[in-house]
């Protein structure tokens, strides 16, 4: 049988993500901006179907002197882009994915000066 991608995904993980939001687990959603799987648009659609309401505005955040991506804060979720970034960001922007991921750690947005 011949499929595209889109047969073997789960229809959507929204139910999923908004009870998380809910449980007052801190939530980050990324997506590499070159990513053709999980795109950045509809990432951005899935936030905008869940409600989501915007805590601090889009801007661009840097990694090594150059803009690693962008984030947008939400009420309760983050979303992050990693620009460069194909489905697994680590191996497409391993230095930007380690700023991403030490940002989640120490509980702040990825650094917005180069």
């Amino acid at each position: 049988m011949l499929c595209n991608i889109m047969c073997d995904m789960k229809a959507t993980v929204i139910p999923t993500i908004k009870g998380l939001m809910g449980s007052g687990i801190r939530v980050w959603l990324y997506s590499g901006d070159t990513d053709g799987v999980v795109s950045v648009t509809a990432t951005k659609y899935s936030l905008v179907k869940m409600g989501a309401r915007v805590k601090s505005p889009w801007r661009a955040w840097f990694s090594q002197g150059e803009v690693g991506g962008y984030a947008v804060e939400y009420e309760n979720v983050t979303f992050v882009t990693v620009r460069g970034g194909g489905h697994f960001v680590p191996s497409y922007q391993p230095q930007h994915a380690l700023t991403l991921f030490s940002s989640f750690l120490e509980g702040k947005l990825p650094p917005n000066h180069a």
